[in-house]
């Protein structure tokens, strides 16, 4: 074989090793039988949530999933397949599902979440938890809510000795 093919697959694996690291969340799903409109439709919702979806070839993949220590994926890695990189933990799982609800020819097959492999059903599960920015939002509702009891309280005492005075 070629030298530059061979560094040129080399490039490849480094380059979805290095995304399969630093992503808080990759999925891998299969696409077969989706027309390239459906297709489209689920990269642009992809790009949206500011995640990556690429196709690369089963081998160089499954390289580049044993290389990261993901060994188990690539048991998912046949057939045609697209994986899914996301920064956020949640965005992939959640907008393949959604997606894959409607096309019932997109299936999820598995993924990594935060550096661990995760089967299908922990996908699922994933998607339907919120986006980061969605749980902050949630946890400092419950952070807040006995502070602004607390200070309602407090108030209404100080209403009611105001009008007794």
């Amino acid at each position: 074989m070629n030298q530059a093919i061979i560094d040129n697959k080399k490039a490849v694996v480094s380059e979805i090793a290095t995304k399969m690291k630093e992503s808080d969340s990759t999925v891998i799903v299969e696409y077969r039988g989706l027309s390239v409109k459906e297709v489209t439709e689920l990269r642009r919702a992809l790009r949206a949530e500011d995640v990556e979806f690429k196709v690369y070839k089963n081998s160089l993949a499954q390289r580049a999933a044993e290389e990261v220590g993901f060994n188990e994926l690539t048991e998912s890695l046949t057939g045609p397949n697209a994986i899914a990189f996301g920064k956020d933990a949640t965005a992939p799982a959640r907008v393949l599902a959604k997606f894959a609800k409607t096309h019932e020819l997109l299936v999820i097959k598995g993924g990594a979440v935060e550096g661990k492999v995760v089967d299908k059903e922990t996908i699922d599960s994933l998607s339907k938890l919120p986006n980061r920015d969605g749980m902050i939002s949630m946890l400092l509702g419950c952070l807040q809510s006995p502070v602004r009891q607390f200070a309602c309280a407090v108030k209404a005492i100080a209403e009611k000795q105001e009008s007794a005075e």
